[in-house]
């Protein structure tokens, strides 16, 4: 600001006592555009430093200040340039110019922000969203609460993204607003005086389970942890149930509060759990252990009864992978589910083979899971006891071959 100042006192000074200098078409001397120009980038420093010491006081970051300077400053380099135009008579050409390439050149540039400004004006018309609302961009994988509807950008306070929960983080994201034209956007509260949806709790029991005592703790567990939703909404919980391998699947299907559906599943999933506890009459299916309160009780016994004999473990041997045919299919969660288990605890149970003695393959009489789980984890070999095939005279099987387990 000091060196702009001081070219403007100087060339005005200075100016009167050269009254022999040519002037430029704009009347101007040479030194009086030099000190035109000079107080061109004075003004637009002065502004700049104003906006600072204006955003230092409402207390913002010191950069705030420089990116707003930084306009300012650009808005005086083109006056600069005006300014040059002017001084020598070019005026109506620079702009004859511009009107020819500037004008295309801007109007491309500023097609996203009159895009922008357009959905803005379509946004505040028919409010499809407003602030408070939670919204989702399927495309762009992102959900949020609207914090801002602004002329270029609408700001989200993301949901998810840092958690695998549905619950705000605290990131602010910019969408800008030229994307709605070409986006789908799913409003999750489009009524704000009812922010509710419907959503589930999975509980999966035994066969032998009490179905109807069941029913009883989900649907009291709903009702305890979201009365005031149910009473709001006047939709009362109910049960949907599937049938599967290993026991019952029952959906317990509630109204929740969108911003708070985290929090109220995790409170029934709690209560539910504690109550089956206390339930004996309810089991809850474990898969490939078929029950918890079985599974309990066939480790108990495998501590007390101690180490196998070594007689049944001389009955496992390993066989490799690749030999063995598997002649069903199994769900993909099942077999991820059940190679967790193995993963952690090892196998605890050999497969059943027999043996093919045309081409030397096995097929598999039980453990097809277990053959499905320890292929999915990579392994080459798996523990199995082979049985040879029954004669065709009808004699009775061979006895298992036999061979000691080596680890996988």
């Amino acid at each position: 600001m000091l060196t702009w100042l001081a070219i403007a006192v100087a060339a005005f000074a200075v100016n009167p006592m050269f009254p022999q200098l040519p002037k430029l078409r704009s009347g101007l001397t040479p030194i009086g555009l030099v000190g035109l120009l000079g107080v061109i980038l004075l003004v637009a420093d002065m502004l700049a430093l104003v906006s600072e010491l204006i955003l230092a006081h409402k207390k913002k970051p010191p950069v705030e200040g420089m990116m707003v300077g930084r306009i300012y400053r650009l808005v005086g380099v083109l006056a600069v340039i005006l300014g040059i135009a002017y001084g020598f008579g070019k005026l109506a050409t620079f702009g004859t110019f511009f009107s020819l390439f500037g004008g295309m050149l801007l109007g491309w540039s500023l097609q996203a922000p009159v895009s922008g400004i357009a959905a803005w004006v379509l946004v505040s018309l028919k409010r499809p969203f407003r602030p408070g609302d939670r919204i989702q961009f399927p495309n762009l994988g992102l959900v949020g609460d609207v914090h801002d509807t602004g002329i270029m950008y609408t700001m989200l306070n993301q949901v998810g993204g840092t958690i695998g929960s549905e619950e705000a983080v605290g990131r602010y994201i910019l969408v800008p607003n030229a994307v709605l034209f070409s986006q789908v956007v799913i409003n999750y509260t489009v009524l704000q005086e009812s922010p509710y949806m419907l959503d589930e709790v999975i509980v999966r029991i035994t066969y032998d389970s009490d179905w109807e005592a069941a029913e009883r703790i989900l649907l009291d567990a709903a009702l305890a942890v979201s009365k005031d939703i149910t009473d709001a909404t006047g939709v009362q919980p109910y049960i949907r149930s599937d049938l599967y391998d290993y026991g019952v699947y029952l959906r317990l299907r509630y109204q929740t509060r969108v911003k708070d559906r985290a929090e109220i599943a995790y409170l029934l999933t709690k209560k539910i759990f504690e109550d089956i506890q206390r339930t004996p009459s309810v089991d809850l299916a474990i898969p490939y252990v078929y029950s918890y309160r079985a599974g309990v009780d066939r480790r108990t016994e495998r501590r007390e009864a101690g180490p196998p004999e070594d007689t049944e473990a001389s009955k496992i041997r390993e066989i490799e992978i690749d030999l063995i045919h598997s002649s069903q299919t199994h769900e993909k969660v099942d077999i991820e589910q059940l190679a967790l288990s193995i993963s952690a605890q090892g196998l605890l149970q050999p497969i059943l083979v027999m043996r093919d003695p045309a081409n030397g393959r096995y097929e598999i009489v039980a453990g097809h899971l277990r053959y499905e789980a320890c292929k999915h984890l990579g392994w080459r070999t798996i523990p199995a006891i082979v049985a040879e095939n029954t004669h065709a005279n009808g004699a009775k099987p061979a006895q298992h071959e036999v061979a000691r387990t080596k680890s996988p």
